[in-house]
């Protein structure tokens, strides 16, 4: 990310979050109506005509309608993660690298949860005044850092200031984030992660196999080049069969590794599902271990 810039590529995940709201009802699979709101005028206006033809087609050009399937199914793994974490009695959530996620105003699973909201004063900043201006109060607490100026490690005594429990059992959502980090500020996280995770604790976060970055497709560099112009290029991914030693050795037991590619055959009719064939693309779930 630049500096004193809101992340760019947070607003396009926002935005192809938002625009799930064209797919038909009875195919879509996650909501968010302030996505859109992160990004621009033209994309409200496009979401404003969704039940006009105009609005439909777009959704079903090859290129938007891959993105917005791919966050759809994203979305809602993560969300179901939240679901499952509040039902066994979990009340908090730790949203590192938050960006312009809206779980804590649209997930009503999470009314009487605290959630954390950690993130580059720049984009919390945007973000915050983004929702001032529709009038959305979101009840989560915001965590202010700058993850280029402050080491991880102080993260935890941060997050107890905001009134975090550290002997509660948290959700720690990493979305979209693993991929922008080299591999030591990756290990940092995951250190500061397990220092504020008590026992029952889990972690969701979102990653790229490595083959995604060594072997990538024509798809893949088009894709790369394009968020390295915007400052926030790829750098780092795992070995899917050399993660869960890797996440061993720092406290938390992978206990479901999921590509897009499965998760969308697993979630949506096979016709949307076939638009995702980033199988590279992975969701991760872990439990801090005792």
């Amino acid at each position: 990310m630049r500096a004193g810039r809101a992340s760019r590529t947070a607003q396009f995940v926002a935005a192809a979050r938002g625009l799930g709201l064209l797919l038909p009802d009875d195919v879509r699979i996650a909501d968010d109506p302030y996505g859109v709101a992160f990004s621009s005028p033209g994309l409200a206006r496009l979401i404003e005509r969704g039940q006009r033809p105009e609005g439909r087609t777009f959704a079903t050009m090859p290129g938007p309608r891959t993105w917005i399937v791919y966050m759809q199914v994203r979305t809602r793994l993560l969300d179901d993660a939240v679901r499952a974490f509040t039902a066994a009695g979990g009340r908090q959530v730790v949203l590192l690298g938050a960006g312009y996620d809206c779980r804590a105003l649209r997930l009503r699973e999470l009314v009487g949860s605290a959630v954390f909201e950690v993130d580059h004063p720049a984009t919390q900043g945007h973000k915050r005044g983004v929702l001032a201006r529709i009038h959305a109060e979101s009840p989560a607490k915001y965590v202010t850092w700058d993850f280029e100026a402050r080491p991880m490690a102080e993260l935890p005594e941060a997050l107890a200031a905001a009134g975090h429990d550290a002997g509660a059992p948290t959700l720690t959502i990493w979305e979209g984030v693993t991929m922008y980090l080299t591999e030591g500020a990756i290990d940092a996280s995951l250190r500061a992660i397990r220092a504020w995770s008590a026992p029952r604790s889990q972690l969701a976060m979102t990653y790229f196999a490595k083959k995604r970055l060594d072997q990538p497709s024509l798809a893949t560099r088009a894709v790369a080049a394009v968020v390295a112009r915007l400052g926030e290029p790829w750098k780092w991914g795992w070995i899917p069969d050399e993660l869960p030693a890797y996440l061993r050795t720092r406290g938390f037991e992978l206990v479901r590794d999921v590509s897009a590619v499965e998760a969308a055959h697993e979630l949506l009719p096979a016709d949307l599902a076939s638009a995702i064939r980033a199988a590279d693309s992975r969701v991760a779930i872990a439990v801090q271990r005792q």
